[in-house]
């Protein structure tokens, strides 16, 4: 079999004959070059199957199409979405992802960003982990690209950032809960250290405060993003505190789950909390398997794709020298009413 031949841009010159500079300059789009030219320069590529080295034209010009997105964790639906926004504005701009996981490690999320600098891109979104996001803010001044911060919560004030404001999600989720007639309500999910948690937790509090209600340390319970666990913890919840008639779920998972673990406790899922048979059920962050139960699941719905545009329109003016401030943005959420609540 014989083996392929790599076409050169030299290649495309001696077809089109013209010089290679000239080449460089149409494949740039760049300089005043005839329209026939063009034409003959475009159709030597067509011809030749030439594929242009994008990175090596990248280091002769000093300039990067890749833009980095180092994510906490690439499974989790937020950022999901979160990355389609990105990447479909970028895209616009004719630039591209270059996607990596730092799993919530300090030391990992300082790897990815050297590993990108070192991929020479021109700017960097990243989900912050509390211990790094100053060192990657230096690494990332020192090698002259701008950054931003995307993430369910704000970690430093030194980086522009864009994320949903979980405080008001809460504050959302409580008065419709109240406005339905409830009274005691309680938080299922997430962990101590989430600043999500916290942003949350303070919206629920203050919320109940504002109406006179109690706030109880002990309804405000952890449990990790698992359906099973979460199952296991509303179970015992509402059988140690069964005057409950209302959850807040921190994760969509929990609040799948805490559906089998009211029905542990032989009540189900609804609106009507006068009889004492039915628990109010609101979850955070939509998602489309939120439809699927009986009764659907009502939600508080960040705009997770709008939180990725806007991150890259960020990124893009401050590529091009447009701004050096700092700004934080904070995009409102709105409440998906369905059956569950």
């Amino acid at each position: 079999m014989a083996k392929l031949t790599k076409v050169k841009i030299t290649d495309v010159a001696e077809y089109a004959g013209v010089s290679v500079s000239t080449v460089s300059l149409v494949l740039g789009n760049k300089g005043r070059i005839s329209e026939s030219t063009i034409n003959k320069v475009n159709q030597a590529v067509e011809a030749l199957g030439y594929v242009r080295n994008n990175a090596a034209a990248n280091l002769r010009s000093n300039h990067s199409n890749l833009i980095g997105l180092i994510l906490a964790d690439i499974t989790d639906p937020f950022y999901n979405e979160v990355t389609a926004g990105l990447s479909a504005e970028l895209e616009k701009h004719d630039h591209m992802l270059f996607l990596a996981q730092s799993n919530h490690q300090a030391n990992k999320l300082i790897q990815c960003v050297q590993s990108m600098i070192q991929q020479g891109v021109a700017g960097i979104a990243f989900s912050p982990v509390r211990e790094a996001t100053s060192q990657v803010l230096n690494m990332a001044k020192q090698a002259g690209i701008p950054a931003v911060c995307l993430a369910r919560a704000a970690v430093n004030n030194d980086v522009d950032y864009i994320g949903p404001d979980n405080s008001q999600a809460a504050v959302l989720a409580t008065q419709h809960l109240i406005k339905q007639g409830h009274r005691h309500i309680a938080y299922v999910g997430g962990f101590c250290d989430s600043l999500t948690r916290a942003e949350r937790i303070g919206g629920y509090c203050t919320t109940l405060m504002q109406y006179g209600l109690p706030f109880k340390n002990e309804w405000v319970v952890e449990t990790g993003n698992n359906q099973s666990q979460a199952a296991d913890c509303v179970q015992q919840l509402l059988t140690q505190h069964p005057k409950i008639t209302a959850l807040l779920c921190h994760r969509p998972a929990i609040a799948l789950g805490a559906i089998y673990g009211i029905q542990r406790v032989g009540k189900s899922v609804g609106k009507d909390n006068y009889i004492g048979q039915q628990v109010g059920l609101i979850g955070f962050d939509d998602t489309p398997e939120a439809t699927l139960t009986q009764p659907a699941l009502t939600m508080i719905s960040s705009p997770t794709r709008h939180i990725g545009e806007k991150a890259a329109q960020r990124l893009l003016a401050k590529m091009t020298n447009e701004t050096d401030d700092v700004q934080r943005l904070i995009l409102p959420p709105k409440l998906i009413e369905r059956g569950s609540a």
